[in-house]
């Protein structure tokens, strides 16, 4: 496989270690250059630090995260609960792929669970082809191709149909440190889910391995839409 550029583009800091991760991982052991994007900059979610602290303190622990894979990490920086898919938020993230330039895109499915995963996912499927736009102008040029877009699993899978599977068992322990990374929201999702997230993690990754017969995998579906596809299996 030739070399890729793959933009992964979550709506929280952790949504992505968490869903896609150790996909990431199998991209940058191959050699492929991975950018890590979450497009909200994670302010909501804890109990006792300010709107202020927790965005400072899961930034950090978003670097830290893409730090393990040797990926670059970037925010729009926009608060939780407040993603829409309007023209101005299309815009940045139309200006966020033209930066990137990817050959292959990874966010969530339009049928997640909260709606600031389904604004993600229907931003980045509109801009990945309004990127190619030429009279579209934004900071960066225009791309020459729309890049290919696979949705990763939802969260639990719930009402998730796979068309392909990624084997991450020889990584697995790389996204369990990646995920590691987000401590603030381990402790924030055990108080207000009830959940360990990291076994919460191996359940789903255990699950989707027995559908593909190996210990650990990842499930995604491709967005199928014209000028979307390539000749070529694109995930690793």
């Amino acid at each position: 496989m030739d070399k890729l550029r793959v933009l992964a583009v979550g709506a929280h800091p952790d949504d992505l270690e968490l869903l896609c991760g150790g996909t990431l991982a199998r991209y940058a052991e191959l050699g492929h250059q991975v950018v890590m994007v979450h497009l909200l900059n994670g302010d909501k979610g804890h109990y006792k630090l300010s709107s202020y602290e927790v965005a400072k303190t899961r930034a950090a622990e978003a670097q830290a995260a893409g730090a393990v894979i040797g990926a670059e990490v970037l925010t729009l920086g926009i608060p939780d609960c407040e993603l829409v898919a309007d023209l101005a938020t299309r815009r940045r993230v139309i200006d966020l792929i033209r930066q990137v330039r990817p050959d292959v895109v990874i966010t969530h499915a339009p049928n997640d669970y909260m709606a600031d995963h389904t604004a993600a996912s229907r931003l980045v499927c509109d801009a990945t082809f309004f990127s190619t736009v030429p009279l579209l102008a934004t900071q960066h040029k225009p791309n020459d191709k729309v890049a290919p877009v696979f949705f990763m699993d939802t969260v639990a899978g719930v009402d998730f149909l796979p068309t392909e599977y990624v084997d991450i068992t020889g990584c697995f322990e790389t996204k369990r440190q990646m995920l590691s990374c987000h401590r603030s929201q381990l402790a924030y999702l055990a108080e207000h889910d009830k959940i360990d997230f990291l076994e919460f993690m191996e359940a789903i990754n255990r699950f989707r391995g027995l559908q593909c017969g190996v210990r650990y995998a990842e499930a995604f579906r491709q967005y199928e839409a014209w000028a979307r596809k390539a000749p070529r299996r694109l995930l690793p």
